[in-house]
């Protein structure tokens, strides 16, 4: 095996667990915070908040993937003329196996897993609220599936589409206090 191989295996290693750690004490932060907010709310905003996280889950599927996918080329134009958030952009699609990773895997399989929770959690406010006898917990469970994996349909399209577009877009946001 040549050095530069093995660099590349170590370098991978280490990446994936720190992938295992930010994920596990991302995914017990967002819990903890989500399960004590959302058991305090009232349904309205408990069930906003679940909307929420599924859509910052479908957003960070879609960065993910437009990263993946995006032209570095059609962006040196625009980083030569300093528009701002260019260079990041390159530097994103440069490094586009991390950034997926972060973005797909991480933040949005994490807010799968939460917005899990927060269903469990919703159902049992509505079963409370409205002395419902049956389990409805089934038909929340599929709503949520279904918005997420149907949101995350929808979004490959406008990833593959666009991706340049949606790359520099987080690149800019990204050079916010730059």
């Amino acid at each position: 095996m040549a050095k530069n191989d093995k660099e590349k295996d170590n370098s991978e290693l280490k990446w994936i667990i720190m992938a295992f750690i930010i994920t596990f004490f991302l995914s017990i932060v967002i819990s903890f915070i989500c399960t004590y907010s959302i058991s305090a709310l009232e349904l309205l905003p408990a069930i906003i908040i679940l909307l929420v996280t599924i859509f910052v889950g479908i957003l960070f599927d879609i960065v993910g993937l437009a990263v993946t996918v995006a032209k570095e080329e059609e962006l040196h134009a625009k980083a030569s003329k300093k528009v701002r958030g260019a260079k990041k952009s390159i530097k994103l699609i440069r490094n586009s196996s991390m950034v997926s990773n972060i973005c797909a895997d991480v933040v949005g399989d994490v807010c799968g897993v939460i917005s899990g929770s927060m269903a469990a959690l919703i159902t049992m406010k509505i079963t409370e609220k409205f002395g419902i006898q049956f389990d409805i917990q089934f038909i929340i469970s599929a709503i949520v599936a279904s918005l997420t994996v149907g949101g995350k349909a929808i979004g490959k399209g406008i990833a593959k589409r666009n991706s340049t577009k949606i790359v520099h877009m987080f690149g800019k946001v990204l050079t916010i206090k730059e």
